[in-house]
């Protein structure tokens, strides 16, 4: 467990974050008055995302690695981190769906049925907490493994790559 503890630290600091941010898109209207703008404007969780990515391969490499990763060392903490985040998503989703924004599938639905985007039946199989529990699993491996590689090219130490 020690030769994890930073990845878990900077998961819990990512799911933290990603409740943070759902209480501002909140906060902001996107998941009632503005929901039009949220399948948009909720794409700005991107910056922070790989923000806390790459603090947290640089946190390995500075204080685990005493300053000498290489990309698959890095790499492989990113993933470990990925898939914490991913085992704590339907967490997260459960939270955010009944603390943060209850109402939020069903504005999402009145506002893709009304705007012709789905019918009823699609919108209500599709905006549900059961399928966003499982979105968001499938969601935060997908990401996770994208940036966790990205991120691990520039981290990791030039004189080992």
């Amino acid at each position: 467990m020690k030769n994890i503890k930073i990845e878990v630290k900077w998961a819990f600091i990512f799911l933290v974050t990603s409740l943070t941010w759902m209480a501002l898109e909140k906060a902001l209207g996107w998941h009632d008055e503005k929901i039009a703008d949220h399948a948009t404007y909720t794409n700005i969780f991107a910056i922070p995302a790989i923000a806390i990515y790459i603090f947290a391969l640089l946190d390995k490499k500075k204080n685990y690695y005493h300053g000498r990763m290489t990309y698959k060392k890095g790499f492989l903490a990113g993933l470990i981190i990925t898939l914490i985040i991913a085992l704590f998503s339907p967490l997260t989703q459960y939270i955010t769906s009944t603390l943060i924004t209850p109402d939020y599938f069903s504005n999402v639905i009145e506002y893709a049925v009304s705007s012709g985007k789905m019918t009823q039946p699609d919108a209500e199989a599709f905006y549900n907490l059961k399928s966003y529990m499982v979105q968001s699993v499938i969601g935060a491996a997908i990401m996770g493994i994208i940036t966790s590689a990205v991120v691990a090219l520039f981290t990791q130490s030039k004189s080992l790559a």
